[in-house]
């Protein structure tokens, strides 16, 4: 759905802006429903001390989301800036100046299997056996 705003307090075009008193004059503003969304649950607790009075409750704010479509004179046509073209071309620029370098790929060290020797020395350092109570008599 689209609707027509009439009440407008203020209209900057560029360099000039106009400032109603209280509104512009024959300014007005086009908008698109784009949907209807509920705000955060926000929580209400009243309580009263030593009366036993406990009560919860709270509510979500109904928001309406618009797009804006135009802004002005009513049948006045609005030139799109090209601003955001400029801007896009330059990046393409700067893009094409700029070397890529490309990555080299990391290197997977292979799994060396490890020596015989070690386990055996491993084996060899065991501790050794402590004697029971028993075995001293």
């Amino acid at each position: 759905e689209t609707i027509t705003i009439d009440d407008i307090l203020l209209v900057s075009d560029g360099g000039a802006v106009r400032v109603g008193q209280p509104v512009v004059e024959g300014a007005s503003v086009t908008a698109k429903i784009t949907g209807q969304y509920k705000g955060n649950k926000i929580l209400v607790f009243k309580y009263r001390p030593k009366k036993r009075i406990r009560v919860k409750g709270g509510h979500r704010h109904q928001y309406t989301r618009l797009m804006i479509d135009f802004i002005g004179q009513p049948g006045e046509e609005r030139k799109v800036e090209k601003k955001a073209a400029k801007v896009n071309a330059v990046e393409a620029v700067e893009a094409e100046e700029t070397p890529k370098v490309e990555k080299q790929a990391k290197v997977k060290k292979e799994a060396t299997p490890k020596s015989a020797a070690k386990k055996t020395e491993k084996t060899s350092e065991k501790k050794p056996s402590t004697t029971k109570k028993s075995d001293k008599k």
